[in-house]
């Protein structure tokens, strides 16, 4: 059977389309049945089921990656956030250009917080630096002292 397109007019060929649209779909999906039927007659006579043939994969990709949460928000559409991560989006950039505002008065409340344990890690770097920079001063003048 053939049909010469070009002779059909427009709402003849939406109407061709349309009409093998429904016909491939109803030939797809008596197709799965046809081939559903096969393997579940196979898996019975086998006594298997379909999780002994296909054990479920893990998906590969990316694992362990957990979303960072929000840790600034525009004041001016409370949908629109920040991780502080990657790119600054245009609605930061726009905001910080603007006089007054700063990152700091973006935070979430208690996104931009460091917890205790991470303080004090904080303030013990900084003390060590300290005493360091004290140790290196003072074995400077020392050296100086000794050509003297």
């Amino acid at each position: 059977m053939a049909i010469n397109l070009k002779t059909l007019s427009p709402s003849e060929l939406e109407s061709l389309i349309s009409t093998a649209r429904s016909q491939l779909e109803h030939s797809r999906s008596r197709q799965i049945a046809e081939v559903r039927g096969k393997i579940e007659a196979l898996l019975d006579s086998a006594g298997l089921a379909l999780g002994d043939v296909f054990p479920r994969q893990v998906a590969k990709g990316r694992k362990g990656k957990a979303s960072v949460p929000a840790k600034y928000r525009n004041p001016e559409d409370p949908s629109q956030t920040w991780s502080g991560r990657g790119k600054r989006p245009l609605w930061l950039v726009a905001l910080l250009k603007k006089r007054g505002v700063t990152l700091d008065s973006l935070l979430i409340d208690g996104a931009g917080r460091a917890s205790p344990a991470t303080a004090r890690k904080g303030a013990a770097k900084s003390a060590s630096k300290a005493t360091k920079k004290a140790a290196k001063k003072a074995a400077k003048t020392t050296r100086r002292a000794r050509k003297a």
